[in-house]
């Protein structure tokens, strides 16, 4: 058994399975989370291990069971889904969040996206576009609507603008082009061919260089600035 688990095999000489991206649901509808959880539990590579009604309560549940991503909800009693973003920054193990919102008005889905959602859905989603939503944001990518993402340029206030870019070094701004363009570090990995250790240095250079806090307003600031496609 010692040398099945050093291996990475499992009994039998067979090859482990493929891990589950851990899914935590947050919402202040039972009727909701129930019909969420009821279409997810049918995916192979998904698993929801835990919901919560509220923000605290999700910050709580994702402290304690660690999960790949977060499906929240923003408009919620008490602890609403923006406050909830930003303390779940602050874990130690902090998720992917992705927003699922019956709301369609920017001055809710924006400000949810600068503290810190990966991208966001509508309610009404298609649920095999939920399922790849999912898989997109566990795999590192930003999910924006062009009408969002406008707005949230047109906001930027320019203190971001070209002269921290001048900081940046040819190599980073091919990574943050290729970040404006949706990919992950695997991808930007194997377009560059890097390591995937080198392209989060990469990453976490840029953020710093350019005072940003997070992928989406790394996207952002690229594409305000002509790159990416």
């Amino acid at each position: 058994m010692a040398e099945d688990r050093a291996s990475g095999w499992g009994s039998g000489g067979c090859p482990p399975e493929k891990s589950s991206i851990r899914v935590l649901l947050v919402d202040d509808h039972q009727v909701v989370r129930r019909g969420l959880r009821t279409f997810l539990e049918v995916q192979d590579d998904i698993e929801v291990v835990g919901e919560a009604a509220d923000g605290a309560e999700g910050v709580e549940r994702a402290e304690e069971l660690r999960p790949d991503v977060v499906l929240m909800d923003v408009k919620m009693p008490g602890m609403d889904g923006i406050e909830a973003l930003r303390r779940l920054r602050e874990l130690e193990h902090p998720a992917r969040v992705l927003v699922v919102t019956s709301f369609t008005e920017q001055r809710t889905v924006i400000p949810a996206l600068r503290a810190g959602a990966a991208g966001y859905v509508y309610k009404d989603v298609d649920p095999d576009a939920l399922a790849g939503a999912i898989r997109s944001v566990h795999a590192g990518h930003v999910l924006l609507q062009p009408e969002v993402a406008g707005a949230l340029l047109s906001q930027d206030e320019g203190g971001n603008g070209q002269g921290r870019g001048n900081a940046l070094t040819e190599r980073e701004r091919e990574v943050l082009a290729l970040i404006a363009d949706g990919r992950s570090n695997r991808e930007i990995a194997r377009a560059l061919v890097l390591s995937e250790k080198t392209v989060k240095t990469h990453v976490s250079n840029i953020l710093m260089k350019l005072d940003l806090a997070d992928r989406t307003q790394a996207a952002l600031w690229a594409v305000r600035q002509g790159l990416g496609a």
